[in-house]
């Protein structure tokens, strides 16, 4: 079997093709022109250039049985709107065009709890509910509910279409880093004074990539599952890693308004002289409530993995040390 991945390049993405490699599949990466690939480096895998808009995708995907559509452009910057919405929801659309052009027999699809959205009810959120649209926090999230409606408008139209909705995934080869990685860099370099009172559903990333074998081989068309592990207050997150490095975790919070106000300056005044901002707004809008999910369907229906986050934030520890020459000690 031959399996077609968008970003492999990235983490989610890196993960999910060691995965697929280990378990004996022939992989085919989609790769943009300026792409970093270190995360892919000594792989024995096939690499195509372009992009996820590009016309001959059908083409490219052509002799693969299987489409593990990762791709996605994340950012939380306003700026970004119009490439959000190109990469992830028109991407998203011409890239299931081109799978079922190719013939590709079953497609899983990357979305994000970012596309459900937080239960008002207080509970944590499962794949029932869906928040409305205007009321996702930025144009990131945005992007991915529209993203995920394209994918679940071709599965309706016929294509074996699954979508995964991946939480907060922690663990190696986060080379950019994601935001969470950041949290974990930042605390090993001592860049961490104090945080914000939010919290996450935090998994380990080789359980995100696991989750997507599983729902290609168990799925249901037409279904998302959320790929979870653990809630978690940001504070939690923080006491973990002090006790895995021995470093001392942040001991005092700060109220959301004074990130919020750093913020706004950044993105509304100081861009407008060519800084580069630093915060961005949409993202300390997103920490004023916690963001907990419940991975109880994809638990039981798929048997997704429980990795203890303790162990998620040693690999990305470690993978950290070794990749960036960080010392603890």
């Amino acid at each position: 079997m031959k399996a077609f991945v968008t970003g492999g390049t990235g983490f989610v993405g890196a993960n999910l093709v060691r995965l697929l490699l280990n378990e004996g599949w022939d992989v085919r990466c989609l790769v943009r022109p300026n792409s970093r690939l270190e995360n892919l480096q000594g792989l024995t895998v096939e690499i195509v250039r372009g992009d996820l808009i590009d016309e001959q995708l059908p083409e490219l995907m052509q002799g693969c049985q299987v489409l593990f559509h990762v791709a996605a452009h994340y950012s939380l910057w306003q700026r970004d709107r119009d490439l959000l919405y190109q990469s992830n929801v028109l991407g998203t659309r011409n890239v299931l065009s081109a799978a079922k052009k190719a013939g590709i027999e079953r497609s899983i699809y990357t979305s994000s709890v970012a596309a459900i959205g937080i239960d008002p009810s207080g509970q944590p959120t499962t794949e029932t509910y869906q928040s409305p649209v205007e009321k996702l926090i930025g144009h990131y999230k945005q992007s991915k509910y529209w993203a995920e409606q394209e994918a679940l408008k071709a599965a309706q139209s016929g294509q074996d279409i699954v979508i995964v909705n991946p939480s907060t995934p922690i663990g190696a080869h986060d080379i950019k880093p994601t935001p969470t990685g950041d949290i974990v860099l930042r605390f090993l370099e001592r860049r961490m004074p104090s945080y914000v009172e939010t919290g996450l559903n935090f998994i380990h990333v080789r359980d995100v990539a696991i989750g997507h074998l599983l729902a290609l081989q168990k799925g249901k068309t037409g279904e998302r599952y959320i790929l979870g592990n653990q809630n978690m207050s940001l504070k939690q997150l923080l006491d973990e890693l002090s006790q895995i490095t021995g470093l001392s975790a942040p001991a005092r919070s700060v109220p959301v308004w004074l990130p919020l106000s750093v913020a706004w300056i950044d993105e509304e005044i100081l861009t407008k002289f060519g800084k580069t901002p630093s915060i961005p707004i949409d993202g300390v809008r997103m920490s004023k409530q916690p963001m907990y999910y419940n991975p109880k369907k994809a638990i039981d229906e798929l048997g997704l993995p429980q990795t203890p986050i303790r162990i998620a934030l040693k690999d990305a520890v470690n993978w950290f040390q070794e990749n960036l020459s960080i010392k603890t000690k």
